[in-house]
């Protein structure tokens, strides 16, 4: 067996057999710990909420375990057994001309993933959410979503796709260069056009109407020298109860958006105080360190890339017959997760890095209370589980754990 195969093969049943390990970890943490409120949220949270978010969190390990069994299996199935080989032939067969033919090929694949995919998320939202009172979504309603998402994802995906793989037949040796400044543009492009373009097609965005709130909120912008086109709530609730809230955009075209069902769950002052901790993202410049991270991260990637597309070997062993640009970029987007997976803490501990100074922040310019208020209260609405499994949640959870969050924010209150 070729060495990258035996490499491939190891990185993924390690990943595999590491990801089932830390779904049964947090799965036996969390029941440990149901029948008693931790004491940090003593008075705060109803045990009968502390029981329920640990049988939530318990029932979506459950269908993950599965997830992580199932596309292991389907990774297998399209390269070392012979599935991307199998689409590519066919699409070369069909005479297309050879940019054409590597969109196709490439969007049939995710195609098909994607309705493979379906009954787990078909399961997810009308058996889990639906059982524990989060899925206010129909039938319908869900579909028309997956099929207007796929409509712009193919939309912007396949113009973008089309000058990749241009790129990679006409650019040189060094086409990953060029194909990074075009992805850099198009990340760019994106972010300035989903809050006006994309989202509206699937929520409805109004004003936050006038009121103490709303007086609130602008009161606190022009304390922190924040400028926005607008304050918005989003009808969350069409879908789901869970509440939430983003910023969006950059620059001075940067939108502030509140789930309708954050808006009737918190105070004026626990509102205050999540948009503070918002805030404190953008005043500690994290979304801009993000964005840097992101680009050199996909440098590095397309630079390997650049190197793989002519290794002969990385077609060869993961399954592939006919090497093609296509292939190479659709084998790369596929392999490489089953490597990166084992450096995820790092990300998870540099997004916690962040949380904790937007907690300061928002600290500094409201009160300790108010934030510990709305989080528990986030907490119970959303069933996020008071008691994950500290090695899960280094791998898996962009957020402190709940107990160590609070902590924090009493500490430096």
């Amino acid at each position: 067996m070729p060495f990258f195969t035996q490499l491939f093969l190891l990185a993924l049943a390690a990943g595999t057999i590491l990801q089932l390990w830390l779904l049964a970890r947090q799965t036996r943490h969390v029941v440990d710990h149901r029948e008693k409120v931790p004491e940090e949220f003593s008075g705060k949270v109803e045990l009968n909420d502390h029981q329920k978010a640990a049988d939530y969190t318990g029932a979506k390990a459950g269908i993950a375990r599965l997830e992580v069994i199932f596309s292991t299996l389907l990774l297998l199935v399209w390269t070392l057994g012979g599935g991307l080989d199998l689409f590519s032939r066919f699409w070369n067969d069909l005479g297309f001309e050879a940019l054409l033919t590597g969109v196709a090929f490439i969007f049939s694949v995710f195609f098909i993933s994607s309705l493979l995919d379906l009954p787990f998320s078909l399961w997810r939202t009308f058996k889990i959410e639906a059982a524990f009172g989060f899925n206010r979504s129909t039938l319908g309603g869900f579909f028309k979503d997956r099929l207007l998402g796929a409509a712009i994802g193919l939309a912007i995906g396949a113009p973008l796709l089309w000058v990749i793989l241009w790129l990679m037949d006409s650019a040189g040796i060094y086409w990953w260069l060029a194909a990074w400044a075009v992805w850099i543009s198009f990340t760019l492009t994106l972010t300035w056009a989903y809050p006006r373009i994309i989202a509206p097609l699937f929520n409805k965005f109004t004003p936050l109407e006038a009121g103490e709130m709303r007086d609130r909120i602008q009161g606190l912008l022009r304390h922190c020298g924040f400028t926005s086109d607008g304050i918005f709530v989003m009808d969350g609730s069409k879908r789901s109860s869970h509440g939430n809230a983003y910023f969006t955009g950059f620059g001075k075209h940067k939108r502030i958006v509140f789930f309708d069902t954050l808006i009737e769950t918190l105070t004026p002052d626990e509102m205050e105080a999540v948009l503070a901790h918002e805030l404190g993202h953008f005043r500690r410049k994290h979304i801009l360190k993000q964005m840097v991270m992101m680009a050199l991260i996909s440098l590095a990637g397309l630079a390997l890339l650049g190197w793989l597309s002519q290794q002969t070997w990385f077609y060869t062993n993961l399954g592939m017959t006919q090497p093609s640009n296509a292939a190479a970029l659709l084998l790369f987007m596929l392999a490489a997760p089953v490597f990166t997976l084992f450096f995820s803490p790092i990300g998870s501990y540099i997004s916690r890095r962040h949380e904790f100074e937007a907690d300061d922040y928002a600290i500094a310019q409201t009160k300790g209370e108010y934030l510990v208020q709305a989080l528990v209260k986030l907490y119970q609405d959303n069933a996020s589980t008071l008691t994950p499994d500290p090695l899960y949640s280094m791998f898996h959870d962009s957020h402190p754990p709940a107990p160590v969050r609070i902590a924090h924010i009493t500490e430096q209150s």
